[in-house]
């Protein structure tokens, strides 16, 4: 029997197994996914999965084979095609307020590409170029009233929220008078304790800050990234404020949780922040390494087949739902040398910390300055930062689509 032939069959075998639900296990540690799903990929990349509401799809972990359905348009990100897999609050709170004009995150091509063609330009490596040394003036500024704050500190409220806050404010051309009140709601949004009704307010009052802005800058435009969508596109205001929405929600939240994980995972991994310390031209690879090992979104993406698909062996029925683990993805031996170690010398491309295909992150090449900027800057202005508290006191966040820490206690 050749090799394929086994493959296949022990695919065929896994179909008929008795469904798994969503793995929520505990985690070995911080920085590492629970240990099920390694098992789960060696036992096959695909395994059938009981969703939230009685429909069986499946749960894939295997880096090839998310991948292929990540970039396989015959897979949909409709709404109303998936079935929950998990039912976490602030799924409850948002359920339809996500489906206004714009709201591109949730729509197959050709309607998604039409406002993806719009925000591309936007997103280049070569306009983050031109945008980072306003990130490096906030980053320095950040770190300069952090430092007059004094040790202890919390690196959530000081760093890893304000940075990302303020140069998406910066981006979207958020007046600064503004910005406060901005930040606040945004809080609110992201926070674990916030209840579903006052998620919703949150919601609404960050949503509603965009059209009166857009109103202005059809008056008065500026250079920053609305004023330009406004005059380089036929997007109305209703889509352009909620495209102002995601790019906030997109490019806030992620990024603070990675600058505070990740600066957890290089305070306990100290020979791995001396590298970077000693040698800053190792930035760029560290994010992309940190990106893979910790990927903190760890629930999800999910997708519906619009057709039978054949996956590695395994037959996708047209309408099951599918979702994927980037975690155990970007976990994979098959993909991955050592991808157990955090290396932040080795080559880390070709992750799915991002996604990938048509709706791979848009702004990941904004988010990848965002951190080769901050974790340099951190550790050249505190070299001997520290944790201020015992590692397993640090407060994790487990029930958000999002990974990270609630808070960070550091000192110097």
């Amino acid at each position: 029997m050749s090799a394929k032939e086994s493959t296949v069959q022990n695919h065929a075998r896994a179909a008929t197994e008795t469904p798994i639900t969503f793995p929520r296990q505990a985690r070995p540690g911080p920085f590492d996914p629970p240990e099920v799903l390694g098992a789960l990929r060696e036992q096959s990349p695909l395994i059938p999965m009981r969703f939230a509401d009685g429909h069986v799809g499946w749960f894939v972990t295997g880096y090839s084979a998310v991948r292929s359905i990540l970039s396989d348009p015959r897979f949909s990100v409709r709404p109303e095609r998936q079935h929950p897999a998990v039912d976490l609050p602030m799924t409850r709170a948002l359920i339809g307020k996500m489906n206004g004009s714009g709201m591109f995150l949730i729509m197959d091509p050709p309607e998604h590409t039409r406002y993806r063609r719009a925000l591309a330009a936007e997103f280049t490596g070569q306009r983050m170029k031109l945008f980072e040394p306003k990130i490096v003036e906030i980053t320095r500024t950040c770190l300069d009233a952090m430092e007059a704050a004094g040790s202890p500190a919390d690196l959530v409220e000081r760093f890893a929220f304000p940075v990302p806050s303020l140069v998406i404010c910066e981006l979207l051309g958020i007046p600064p008078a503004d910005r406060v009140e901005f930040q606040h709601a945004s809080a609110t949004l992201f926070d674990r304790g916030s209840g579903i009704e006052e998620t919703r307010r949150a919601f609404d009052t960050v949503l509603g800050f965009f059209p009166p802005l857009i109103r202005q800058k059809r008056q008065d435009p500026g250079d920053d990234l609305l004023s330009r969508l406004i005059q380089h596109s036929a997007l109305t205001d209703d889509e352009l404020a909620t495209i102002g929405y995601m790019l906030f929600a997109g490019g806030f939240e992620t990024t603070a949780s990675m600058l505070a994980l990740g600066t957890f995972a290089l305070l306990e991994h100290p020979e791995q922040k001396e590298l970077l310390r000693g040698d800053p031209s190792l930035a760029g690879n560290a994010v992309e390494e940190l990106l893979r090992y910790l990927t903190i979104g760890h629930i999800g993406p999910q997708r519906a087949a619009t057709a039978d698909v054949e996956i590695e062996g395994v037959l996708i029925r047209k309408g099951q739902s599918v979702m994927m683990s980037l975690s155990a993805a970007n976990r994979d031996p098959a993909h991955f040398t050592d991808p157990e170690t955090l290396d932040i010398t080795k080559p880390a491309g070709g992750h799915v910390a991002f996604g990938h295909g048509v709706h791979g992150c848009l702004g990941g090449q904004l988010a990848r300055v965002e951190m080769r900027v901050a974790y340099p800057a951190l550790f050249e202005r505190f070299p001997g930062l520290r944790l201020a508290v015992p590692p397993d006191e640090v407060s994790i966040k487990l029930d958000a689509f999002v990974y990270g820490v609630h808070s960070l206690p550091v000192a110097w």
